[in-house]
């Protein structure tokens, strides 16, 4: 270390805006797409908004290591939910030749 110091921002206001945004990011990408990739990719961005609210909490709210268990919490779920949804995805390709959700309206019936 040779005197490097690290300066945290002063709250956890841009903390929050970034998250509004990754949030937002998902959001549109939800409702805007019908590839189920991009779907998953959506959620992918709501769950990493999440994570980081835990961590901006866990830094200036004086949870202590709570948000940090949190977090590792949602990126363990949303690790699990990834594999669930790409084996989904694979089996829609493999029945539909396609990964749009428009073109799979054969699973209503």
């Amino acid at each position: 270390m040779d005197g490097a110091v690290t300066v945290y921002p002063a709250s956890v206001a841009p903390y929050f805006v970034v998250s509004a945004i990754l949030f937002l990011c998902g959001i549109l990408t939800i409702l805007t797409r019908r590839n189920a990739i991009y779907i998953l990719l959506g959620v992918e961005l709501i769950l990493n908004a999440a994570n980081l609210n835990f961590i901006a909490f866990a830094r200036y709210g004086g949870l202590g290591i709570d948000g940090h268990i949190f977090a590792i919490f949602v990126i363990i779920l949303a690790a699990s939910e990834a594999a669930v949804a790409l084996a989904i995805i694979l089996q829609i390709f493999n029945s539909f030749g396609s990964v749009d959700l428009n073109e799979t309206n054969l699973m209503k019936r």
